[in-house]
């Protein structure tokens, strides 16, 4: 990744005949596609473009990402699709981050922010009409600096060549000239057997900074004259400071200074070690808070007595009560999930500097359109004073398009004056998530004498996670992440009754990759598993019949059932479980062949075969990396995570009481792309929902014993089989 610029100063050096610079805005009459040359006559506020893609004299053609790189490649994907319009050479190809700002929101969300599996879906239109508009516009400088006709004129990875002599010339030195042109209204956009990058496993741009330490992620920012901070924040949520020694803590050698936030204390220091030292010395006292009895058996009473309140109807189709009392046969089960914290990679941070006049902000964010809203409150200043620099993500999954390590960075630059490096600790970062919900659901299903399901009732319960953060989408009182993967289900049921009753508790929740369907999944896949089994059929089979209408979903369920080998003899204590999910618009269907040791409880997973569908394809390379990583995930949610909660706090702190999957435990991992004309879905989170349940229903078969609350660790496993 290049370093950082402004839209001003990108902008400027277009203008100034650094070659040709071609934007692509979205407006209330569709797409428009402006140049650089155009801007001479216009205000920045007249021009609003959403894509910029420049070319420059030294034959390098430049990609304005306005999405947050975090490991899932977009970096990649999107010049990807500019350079297949353009017909340019991938060695040409760069990338740069583009500012925060109102000029570089996704169109079709209105805002600034990586999230939902939507940055290829919703820039691709933009991106491809970009970059055919800037080949037309030098096809045409060709033509004109040749003075024959564009039709004898064709343009093949990074150069022009007139067909009849054989001349060429490359794309830098026709650049000026094409900067001079005026738009065409309507280039032609290839067809897809012309793709040259689109549907190819390409090589990352953002590897090789990643791989010789170039690369700038949150922690690696440095400013002159920069201090480093550390905050100290209630131990228990909703506690009040009831005193602290703010002169014990100035007199560390290299603090700064002490100053209040939203959250708590401060401690500016010329070191960070300076300021975690100051801030042990401010020791802040606290009271218990309002919740002293918030632990993990008060949790679970809770959610439980939750099951028996009445909710808000999400779906209700047919007579689902009627249809149950005529049922040959009723079952019914209840699911219990833990909250989970997101444990990225690099935990939070965020440096800023607030001046009278200018405030920067440097943060590796999901949320570009939130850390500027939180800065112009902060500091009072002008949107257009604030420039906020995106970094590399050390790992996203939803938490940083949160903004609480922005606001404190900002609070602390503002009092002191000075630039300010926030960084927390991994136990700061855990004990202060927005986390995954904690989930319960009751489900009952009826099934005929036929073995054929007749009504499915389902009843969950969760906090809400859109009433805090998109309070203008909850609908009729229903969070769209409670009811997501049970309200849009693709199985076929006459009766199908969805219930959410929403549950509240002082645990902030937030959105965490593949956000409902991450539960959603577990418990429909589980419980279609249980009456397939109520019903004597095969759990592929019983998924096809459900499915008649439904040719993606089957054809994802076919090629994992082939790639699978499912239906082969195992071993006693082995087995494979299926799981079909469809989320962020890709259908995904995976199967786990897993093993149970009945001595101890543990599970191992050996093999995991994952075919999914997610309509056009931009790059396989990426959709397997992605596909792989979602399901590394989820089986460590599936089999080792929660957060433990006792006397009104976060109980779990690191690692050693916060476990993950070890590398020595990932499995065997094969991704199949089944081939589709349907719509373009996302691939960041799809690979997650239906891994846990996979692994629960190949328990099940393993060992004979079904697995309702996760993380599936041994004491449950073996609590399971006394009972069975």
């Amino acid at each position: 990744m290049n370093k950082h610029i402004t839209r001003r100063q990108f902008l400027h050096k277009s203008l100034v005949g650094a070659g040709l610079a071609v934007a692509a805005s979205m407006t209330p009459s569709g797409i428009k596609i402006s140049k650089a040359e155009d801007l001479k006559k216009k205000t920045e506020s007249m021009f609003s473009p959403n894509v910029w893609i420049e070319i420059t004299s030294d034959n390098i053609i430049t990609v304005l990402v306005n999405k947050s790189e975090m490991g899932q490649g977009v970096a990649t994907s999107l010049p990807m699709i500019a350079a297949d319009e353009l017909e340019a050479d991938w060695k040409q190809i760069r990338f740069k981050e583009a500012p925060g700002g109102d000029k570089y929101i996704d169109p079709a969300w209105g805002m600034q922010l990586t999230g939902g599996s939507t940055s290829v879906r919703h820039m691709t239109e933009p991106l491809r009409k970009a970059g055919a508009t800037a080949r037309e516009m030098l096809l045409t400088a060709a033509a004109l600096a040749w003075e024959v006709p564009q039709s004898e004129c064709e343009a093949r990875q990074g150069m022009v060549r007139h067909i009849k002599s054989g001349r060429t010339t490359t794309y830098g030195q026709l650049c000026e000239k094409a900067s001079k042109l005026p738009i065409p209204p309507n280039p032609p956009l290839k067809k897809e057997d012309q793709f040259r990058f689109i549907g190819t496993p390409m090589p990352r741009l953002d590897v090789p900074d990643k791989v010789d330490g170039s690369a700038i992620f949150g922690t690696d920012i440095f400013v002159p004259e920069m201090l480093y901070a550390a905050v100290a924040r209630p131990p228990t949520y909703g506690a009040k400071m009831i005193s602290s020694d703010q002169d014990a803590a100035g007199k560390v050698p290299g603090v700064y200074k002490v100053v209040r936030v939203d959250r708590g204390m401060a401690v500016s220091a010329s070191t960070i070690d300076a300021a975690w030292k100051g801030k042990k010395a401010l020791d802040v006292k606290w009271d218990k808070g309002p919740h002293p009895d918030l632990n993990n058996e008060t949790l679970e009473k809770n959610f439980t007595q939750h099951l028996d309140k009445q909710g808000v109807i999400a779906r209700n189709e047919g007579n689902v009560k009627n249809a149950l009392s005529r049922a040959a046969k009723k079952i019914g089960a209840t699911y219990m999930l833990p909250y989970l914290s997101h444990v990225t990679m690099e935990p939070m941070s965020c440096t800023a500097h607030v001046l009278g006049d200018r405030c920067d902000v440097w943060v590796p964010t999901q949320n570009q359109s939130g850390v500027l809203q939180a800065a112009v409150k902060i500091t009072g200043l002008r949107p257009e004073q604030i420039h906020v620099h995106t970094t590399y993500l050390g790992g996203g999954f939803g938490r940083r398009s949160e903004t609480d390590v922005v606001e404190e960075a900002l609070q602390i630059s503002k009092s002191i004056g000075k630039p300010v490096k926030l960084i927390w600790t991994r136990e700061e970062d855990i004990q202060n998530d927005f986390y995954r919900p904690g989930n319960c659901c009751r489900i009952e299903g009826g099934i005929d004498r036929n073995g054929k399901l007749t009504s499915w009732s389902h009843k969950v319960v969760v906090p809400s996670i859109f009433a805090r953060i998109f309070p203008q989408m909850m609908k009729s009182g229903i969070d769209p992440a409670a009811v997501e993967g049970i309200a849009n289900m693709e199985y076929e049921i006459p009766n199908l009754y969805v219930e959410y009753v929403r549950i509240d508790n002082p645990i902030p929740v937030g959105f965490w990759r593949s956000v409902g369907s991450s539960h959603n999944a577990f418990t429909v896949e589980s419980f279609v598993d249980e009456l397939a089994y109520a019903a004597k059929k095969d759990p592929l089979e019983f998924r096809f019949n459900l499915l008649k209408n439904h040719p993606r979903p089957r054809r994802v369920l076919e090629a994992v059932a082939e790639k699978s080998a499912w239906g082969k003899p195992f071993k006693k204590g082995q087995g494979l479980g299926i799981a079909y999910h469809f989320s962020f618009g890709s259908h995904v269907a995976q199967v786990a062949e897993v093993s149970v040791n009945k001595k101890d409880g543990t599970i191992k997973v050996h093999r995991v075969v994952c075919a999914v569908d997610c309509g056009p394809v931009v790059n396989p390379a990426i959709i397997t990396a992605q596909m792989t990583g979602g399901i590394i995930m989820g089986l460590s949610a599936a089999l080792k995570e929660r957060v433990d909660f006792d006397q009104g706090a976060v109980k779990t702190a690191n690692f050693y009481n916060y476990n993950e999957l070890r590398m020595s435990e990932v499995p065997e991992i094969e991704v199949h792309l089944v081939k589709s004309k349907g719509e373009m879905g996302g691939i960041g989170e799809p690979g997650l929902p239906p891994i846990a349940p996979a692994v629960a229903n190949a328990v099940f078969k393993a060992a004979g014993i079904r697995l309702r609350n996760l993380p599936m660790i041994p004491e449950t496993v073996l609590k399971a089989m006394k009972k069975s």
